[in-house]
């Protein structure tokens, strides 16, 4: 008989579903994945990807924004890939959801331009598993203030050694194997 476990936080069960959302990504250099949810309950997922009927980098088998040797100024220029919270986004307006008021789960903390998209939809917490790290320090801590300014909390989570554990057994095993005797 199974002894008694303690479930996953509301934060380390969101924060595992983006990271699965992001398993779907194509990009070959950071495959990202995001969950909105309000009322712990999910309102819309995204992972970055190419736009429909447009070749996927993954499928390639190489990043295009490097193929044609794009600076890092451009990057955002040439990249095909949608962002992650952008998908998500488009995909609750395409299904009439709003997201006004909700929190946005995030395997990477967003750009600058998802940034601007997320406030403006209506987020209004941003929780992500790891920072931007990008070239552009001034920039970005720029628009972290900015965003703290429109009055959006932001907070950085990490999934604990025992909540890895915990969601890799159910990645490993059937999960819904019986675990007790039938009665």
């Amino acid at each position: 008989m199974p002894s008694a476990f303690k479930r996953p936080s509301w934060d380390s069960y969101f924060l595992a579903l983006a990271k699965m959302a992001a398993s779907r990504s194509t990009c070959l250099s950071r495959p990202t994945g995001c969950v909105i949810i309000r009322d712990k309950q999910v309102l819309s997922t995204g992972y970055n990807g190419s736009m429909p009927g447009v070749p996927h980098c993954s499928d390639e088998g190489v990043c295009y924004r490097r193929s044609i040797k794009a600076p890092d100024h451009a990057k955002y220029d040439f990249c095909r890939s949608i962002h992650s919270e952008a998908n998500a986004i488009a995909l609750a307006a395409r299904c009439g959801i709003s997201i006004e008021g909700a929190t946005a789960y995030f395997t990477l903390f967003p750009c600058y331009v998802c940034t601007k998209l997320l406030v403006r939809a209506g987020i209004r917490e941003i929780v992500y598993e790891i920072g931007y790290e990008s070239k552009h320090v001034k920039r970005d801590k720029h628009w972290r203030e900015v965003v703290e300014e429109a009055n959006v909390r932001i907070r950085q989570v990490k999934l604990s050694k025992e909540d890895k554990k915990w969601f890799k057994g159910f990645l490993e095993d059937d999960t819904s194997r019986r675990r007790l005797p039938s009665t």
